[in-house]
């Protein structure tokens, strides 16, 4: 095997019986340790080191200037529609893109094409893969930090972050290792984030998706001050079925399999308005003074449901989650171990069900199917519509959150049945302050996503169908 390290106009090499190159830009210096430590190329990182510092010492003294040895070569006409050339000693590193300037210089390294930004003091970011816009990642239209050529280009953390990934990916997998990938969808913040934060301090490499671009790019960047590198941010609205077909491109094409799923993104279909009759709570701050039964009390009694909002709430804490699962399905197969968790809740058991009827056959999962699922929904949007939730016998409160919730414990197990391959399972972390409870919960949100990922790592050939709450196995009913 040969690892061919290429730094501005330094080459060193380490060979054996097959060979490959991978190209570092200056940014991911201080990542080279790592991934030579990985390779076991010990001595060669100490030659790296060696020459690095021989650079550092020329770049003080010709910062600017062209080095001698280091002829700058103009590119191709590629990223910027324009020749880039390094001012310091660039060099041309792929077809259809900048140059790796050395003192200095603008170029912008691109591994297949497309797109220039900006990554360390040097300049330009490498555009990673196909892509119709600039800085795109992966092809596929919409705006997004990291991928899918839409209109915006990658930021320049996420750049840097995402090739040091790429490059241990394939340090993994010539050593024969495995590297495990997971995708989280509302991970810009609350139980979501920290799901993100988690699974990252466990070494997994992570996909953390959001509907608001700027959100979702912050949260990344909070996660990788506190040292998380490897997190990556893919703008995902889970309503807009095409964008969920650019994230499975995207996975497919840069890692060929997904390891994990966590459904997260949902939620609450209700404002909160103040009892008319009840004038003695109407303030944040009377709020913020009850104990956590007065404020679930206070939300079911000042809430407001329409049916609009019912709508909203089947379509994207129910159908838009079973749209990305079935998306990422078959990543998921090609994962030896693939798992799903489809956050869940309390107010999705099947106990808060008035109707019998409808009771026994969300759970008789061996006989629904999705089709009646469907009918489920179907009848409880028709009750809603005339004012017929509470007689029919649907939960009352947050009906259509509840109904949704426990439409996607029976799907889940739906799944779990249809694919033994795969681990699917339900979680509830508890009651937990997010935005969703008004911050009313007694949990943090880091202590709810400690739950939902226990039961994302559970030990392969784990239950699959099952429901848990607060990590431990419990009934849906």
């Amino acid at each position: 095997m040969e690892i061919k390290i290429e730094l501005g106009i330094h080459s060193f090499s380490s060979s054996s019986s097959s060979s490959t190159a991978t190209r570092l830009p200056l940014g991911l210096l201080a990542q080279s340790r790592e991934l030579l430590r990985l390779a076991g190329h010990r001595e060669l990182f100490r030659v790296l080191v060696q020459q690095w510092e021989l650079l550092l010492r020329l770049l003080v003294v010709g910062r600017g200037r062209q080095m001698r040895g280091a002829p700058t070569r103009r590119t191709e006409r590629g990223a910027a529609g324009r020749n880039l050339r390094g001012r310091g000693g660039g060099r041309v590193v792929e077809k259809g893109g900048g140059a790796l300037a050395v003192a200095g210089g603008r170029g912008a390294p691109t591994v297949a094409g497309g797109g220039a930004s900006t990554v360390g003091e040097g300049g330009g970011a490498p555009a990673v893969a196909e892509g119709g816009g600039p800085s795109a990642v992966a092809g596929g239209g919409g705006p997004s930090a990291v991928a899918g050529g839409g209109v915006s280009g990658e930021r320049e953390t996420n750049s840097r972050q995402f090739r040091w990934g790429e490059l241990r990916i394939e340090i993994e997998r010539r050593r024969g290792n495995e590297y495990r990938i997971a995708v989280v969808t509302g991970g810009n913040k609350g139980i979501g984030l920290e799901v993100c934060r988690q699974l990252a301090a466990n070494g997994i490499i992570v996909v953390l998706t959001a509907r608001d671009e700027k959100r979702g790019s912050e949260a990344v960047e909070k996660l990788q001050k506190a040292g998380l590198s490897e997190i990556i941010f893919y703008q995902l609205d889970v309503t807009d079925a095409p964008n969920i077909g650019r994230l499975a491109d995207f996975m497919k094409a840069r890692f060929g399999k997904l390891d994990i799923l966590v459904n997260n993104a949902a939620v609450i279909g209700v404002e909160y308005v103040h009892d008319p009759v009840d004038v003695s709570v109407t303030s944040d701050k009377e709020f913020s003074g009850m104990d956590a039964s007065q404020r679930l009390e206070w939300m079911c009694k000042n809430s407001r449901e329409t049916y609009d909002a019912a709508k909203e709430v089947l379509q994207t804490n129910y159908y838009s989650a079973k749209n990305v699962i079935k998306a990422l399905l078959p990543l998921l197969q090609a994962s030896p171990d693939g798992r799903i968790v489809n956050v869940s809740s309390m107010w999705g058991l099947l106990r808060l069900f008035n109707n019998e009827e409808l009771k026994q056959e969300l759970n008789d999962v061996e006989n629904l199917t999705e089709e009646r699922l469907d009918e489920v929904l179907a009848r409880f949007l028709k009750d809603f519509e005339v004012g017929a939730v509470e007689s029919q016998g649907w939960p009352v409160g947050f009906s259509a959150y509840k109904v949704a919730t426990a439409a996607m414990n029976a799907y889940s197990r739906i799944l779990a049945r249809r694919h033994p391959e795969l681990r699917v399972n339900c979680a509830h972390p508890g009651f937990v302050k997010t935005d969703i409870t008004r911050n009313s919960g007694l949990l943090s949100p880091a202590e709810g996503a400690g739950y939902v990922t226990k039961v994302a790592l559970l030990p392969a050939g784990g239950p699959t169908g099952v429901y848990f709450t607060l990590g431990a196995e419990a009934s849906f009913l």
